[in-house]
């Protein structure tokens, strides 16, 4: 049974021309599989898969997974407002050879997105799905929460095995703990709440940062389980503004320029998203250079 544990990074799609880059994704692909991170996400939310077209999604799927199949554990996100869609993505995940999916609440129709039905839901996915679950609670993109006790009662279905949560709502994640089924894994959804998930019981993350800094991400994991605190509590505090400038601060805009900075590829966004301009994109040079992080010059 594939376990939720570890560092994940949700793989950036760099675009040229407005269509997705091959080339530079496959070098950035090399670059994480050589890291010491657990696996990747294949069109999680820094993937940018609400702006893929439908075949986009697929060719993306069957790219990344040729490429990191048997070298890390591959998670692709399947979720969206179709059902059908979601189910499809899921079979494409297991003939692809991935190892689980990431379900996204259902968005566009918030009001109606009560406990009931997004219980419902995930059910009917997690009993169709061929592939083992992880849901995907992400309010500060979809306006959805995923109640505690919602995912405390999803948590006993066989085909549940855990939940990336990027609410930042460090009580919801305590109580998702401290009540889910003993067989369930929290994944905290980003770098300035990963060290105080983990004290909670939280098993991993999927983060960003991972991106740019996966050795770092893998390292802080390694060190809470070691428990050397201290030097967990430096390395996560080190990294708290780089982690802000490529998230809540300048968004996957800003995630790409840092890409760029550090010898990647970034590439484009695709719109209606941004790169930052040349005055914002000096500011994260600065920041990557002031936490340690080696800039390609």
């Amino acid at each position: 049974m594939f376990e939720l544990k570890g560092v994940y990074t949700p793989v950036a799609t760099p675009f040229e021309g407005g269509e997705i880059a091959y080339d530079k994704l496959a070098g950035n692909l090399d670059f994480l599989i050589n890291s010491k991170i657990e696996g990747l996400v294949v069109m999680g939310s820094n993937g940018e898969f609400v702006a893929l077209r439908e075949q986009e999604k697929i060719d993306l799927v069957k790219f990344i997974c040729e490429k990191a199949r048997g070298k890390k554990k591959i998670i692709v996100g399947i979720g969206g407002n179709c059902l059908s869609e979601t189910l499809e993505l899921a079979e494409l995940a297991k003939e692809q050879g991935a190892d689980a999916v990431l379900v996204v609440t259902p968005y566009y129709y918030k009001n109606a997105m009560k406990d009931a039905a997004l219980e419902k839901y995930f059910t009917l996915v997690a009993d169709q799905s061929p592939l083992p679950v992880v849901l995907y609670n992400m309010p500060g993109n979809t306006g959805v929460n995923t109640s505690s006790s919602l995912l405390v009662k999803l948590s006993a279905h066989p085909n549940i095995i855990g939940v990336k949560d990027t609410s930042g709502n460090i009580s919801q994640i305590a109580e998702t703990i401290k009540d889910a089924d003993a067989s369930f894994n929290v994944f905290a959804g980003n770098w300035s709440f990963l060290l105080p998930s983990l004290f909670l019981g939280a098993k991993g993350a999927t983060l960003a940062l991972g991106n740019i800094a996966p050795n770092e991400c893998a390292e802080l994991v390694e060190l809470y389980e070691k428990g050397d605190y201290d030097a967990a509590r430096v390395l996560a505090n080190r990294l708290l503004p780089v982690n802000a400038a490529i998230t809540a601060q300048y968004g996957i805009g800003g995630m790409k320029a840092a890409m760029d900075l550090m010898g990647l590829a970034g590439g484009e966004t695709r719109s209606p998203l941004n790169r930052p301009n040349e005055e914002v994109t000096l500011k994260i040079k600065e920041i990557l250079q002031t936490a340690g992080l080696k800039i390609q010059e």
